[in-house]
C-alpha cells in the first residue's frame, strides 16, 4: 500500500507540474494583463554580433540619475550604463524570456518570435511564426556603420507600441511589443516587412525558452510566496564583448 501511494503522489506530482508549465500557453491572454510603460525611458536597440548579425536589446531608464544610454554623433547609441554602477538606475531586457508579442490582447510568444534583419542600410525588428512566411514588420533603423560598440536605435512603426506584462496589479520583468490591431489586419497591410520568399532568413524553429518564460511566471507566482510592491527587480545583463 506504501509503494501504491508513493506512486500515485508522483504521478498527481508530475501532472501538476505538468499543468503548470502547459496551463499558461492556452490562458496567456487571461491570466496576463498589459499597461503601457513611459517611452522616453526605454531604448529598443540592435546590437552588433560578430561580423553580420544582430541582437535586440532594451536598455529602461529606471530611476533618475546617470543617463543609461547616449546617442553619439554617428547615428548609433553608446550603451552608458556599462561605465557605472547602473544597478538600481538602468534594466535591460535581452532574450526571448524578456520580451514577446502581444497583438490584441492575445499573447503571441508560443506562435511568433522577434528578430533583426538587415535589408541594405536598414535594419528591421520583425515578428515572424512557422505558420505563415508573412513577416510583421515592427520596427526599423538606419546603419550609418557597423560598429562594434555602437548600437542601432530602433524605431517601432505606428502600430506598436512598448508595454509591461502585469498579474493582477503586480508588474513583472517582461516586455511586450504590442498591437491593438487584429492580428489577420497587421498581417493584411505588412507588406513592407516583406516575406521569406524575398531572400530574408530561413525560418526557425521557436526556442522553448519562450514556453518556460511563461509556465515560469505564473508558477513563482502561484507558489505561495508574497508579492512585492512595484516592479520586480531587473537583472543587467551586460553588453560587453
Amino acid at each position: 500500500m506504501q509503494r501504491t501511494y508513493l506512486a500515485l503522489a508522483g504521478a498527481g506530482l508530475a501532472a501538476t507540474t505538468l499543468q503548470a508549465v502547459t496551463t499558461p500557453l492556452a490562458v496567456a491572454a487571461g491570466v496576463f494583463d498589459t499597461q503601457p510603460v513611459e517611452a522616453s525611458r526605454f531604448a529598443v536597440l540592435a546590437k552588433p554580433v560578430g561580423l553580420a548579425d544582430w541582437s535586440l536589446v532594451l536598455i529602461e531608464q529606471v530611476a533618475n540619475g546617470q543617463p543609461c544610454w547616449q546617442e553619439r554623433p554617428d547615428g548609433l547609441v553608446d550603451a552608458a550604463m556599462n561605465r557605472f554602477d547602473s544597478k538600481g538606475v538602468c534594466a535591460s531586457y535581452a532574450g526571448s524570456n524578456a520580451y514577446s508579442l502581444r497583438v490584441a490582447d492575445q499573447d503571441l510568444a508560443s506562435r511568433y518570435r522577434l528578430r533583426l534583419s538587415q535589408v541594405g542600410d536598414e535594419i528591421q525588428l520583425q515578428a515572424m511564426s512557422p505558420a505563415d512566411t508573412t513577416l510583421l514588420l515592427v520596427g526599423r533603423g538606419q546603419v550609418s556603420r557597423r560598429d562594434s560598440d555602437g548600437f542601432v536605435p530602433i524605431r517601432l512603426e505606428t502600430d506598436w507600441q512598448l508595454n509591461r506584462r502585469l498579474y493582477g496589479q503586480q508588474a513583472l520583468n517582461h516586455i511586450y511589443f504590442a498591437a491593438s490591431s487584429p492580428l489577420e489586419q497587421l498581417i493584411a497591410s505588412s507588406g513592407g516587412g516583406g516575406s521569406n520568399s524575398e531572400g530574408a532568413q530561413p525560418l526557425q524553429p521557436i526556442s522553448s525558452g519562450v514556453i518556460s518564460s511563461l509556465g515560469r511566471d505564473v508558477a513563482d507566482l502561484a507558489g505561495g510566496g508574497e508579492l512585492e510592491s512595484g516592479p520586480i527587480a531587473l537583472q543587467v545583463v551586460p553588453f560587453k564583448e
